[in-house]
């Protein structure tokens, strides 16, 4: 044996060494290549997403599908009772109808009015200006704040007895004594204008779709002699109904689930002429510790918002303008 071959461990001169080393090289360059596919890096990318999703809505929508079977008080161990919670919510609970069908109206009435003023103040903005950018910002706050704790007591306080609204009809000589929140006949209308006040992101998808139209269409209508309400009606309205289309399954979806306004400010008062469906599971759920039948009526409503989506398609091909077709 040489000195040189002396000196080299055992492994290295039996060739052993080299084998492991190649095996955990091609091991190395095989998982290098498995981490650079596109696939891959894409998996790894949306696993917080993909992880957040199961962990945190389809994990407690099955826990919450189980319980509205349950009788469950949150505090204690929950029993199996079938379809009681839904049997007692159908013939047994006046609420439940008076809370489905106050928000009926609010999201029926509220939704249309919103789309309206979105559209309207989107094309008062579609002109570019200097203070173009402000007005954006300005229409659009009212969509970020109008949903929190704090707006919801400043809109109490204005339609309060001695708030704002009363202190100005007051100086035009109108009755400043009423009681906006009080009366059955306008305390759902008070929570409607707040919803509709947060029209600002059915406005910016407005504005958007409205620079999408090409210019020439409304040349060409020029040309033809077609007047500015014409135009209206045979272009911006046929090509804006595809986003009409998403801001009502959208703003539809939100007015059914609509919660904040009502807890805050009317807590559903007077004579439950604005309890939401939402306020109304709540109140089941953490107030009276009917949590299974709280869960049951989540589903409920769940079907019903589906249903409600389903429709709204199937009218689609009715009157949204389709480009393909």
């Amino acid at each position: 044996m040489s000195p040189a071959t002396a000196t080299l461990p055992s492994s290295a001169r039996n060739g052993s060494g080299a084998k492991t080393n190649g095996l955990s090289f091609r091991k190395e360059g095989a998982l290098r290549a498995l981490l650079h596919k596109e696939s891959v890096a894409g998996y790894v990318c949306a696993f917080p997403f993909i992880f957040g999703f199961l962990m945190f809505m389809i994990v407690p929508m099955i826990l919450s599908l189980w319980y509205s079977f349950t009788d469950y008080n949150i505090i204690g161990e929950a029993s199996f009772i079938g379809l009681d919670n839904y049997v007692e919510m159908f013939t047994q609970d006046d609420l439940f109808w008076k809370s489905l069908g106050v928000t009926f109206l609010f999201a029926l009435v509220s939704v249309p009015l919103k789309l309206v003023f979105a559209l309207i103040v989107a094309m008062l903005l579609l002109r570019n200006s200097k203070a173009s950018g402000f007005y954006r910002a300005a229409y659009y706050l009212p969509s970020i704040l109008g949903g929190s704790v704090a707006i919801a007591i400043l809109w109490r306080q204005m339609f309060a007895t001695d708030g704002v609204i009363n202190q100005v009809l007051g100086v035009f000589g109108i009755d400043s004594k009423f009681a906006w929140l009080g009366d059955t006949r306008t305390a759902i209308w008070t929570l409607i204008i707040l919803a509709v006040w947060q029209f600002g992101s059915s406005m910016l998808i407005f504005l958007a779709s409205l620079k999408q139209i090409p210019a020439e269409l409304y040349e060409a209508a020029s040309v033809d002699g077609a007047s500015k309400w014409t135009q209206f009606w045979k272009i911006t309205l046929p090509l804006l109904t595809p986003t009409i289309f998403f801001n009502l399954v959208m703003q539809m979806i939100n007015g059914f689930l609509a919660f904040t306004q009502c807890y805050i400010i009317t807590q559903g008062k007077p004579m439950n002429s604005t309890l939401f469906y939402m306020v109304h599971m709540y109140d089941e759920s953490f107030t009276n510790y009917h949590a299974g039948y709280g869960a049951a009526m989540a589903w409920v409503m769940l079907v019903l918002v589906g249903a409600v989506t389903l429709f709204l398609f199937a009218t689609k091909r009715f009157w949204v303008y389709d480009e393909e077709a």
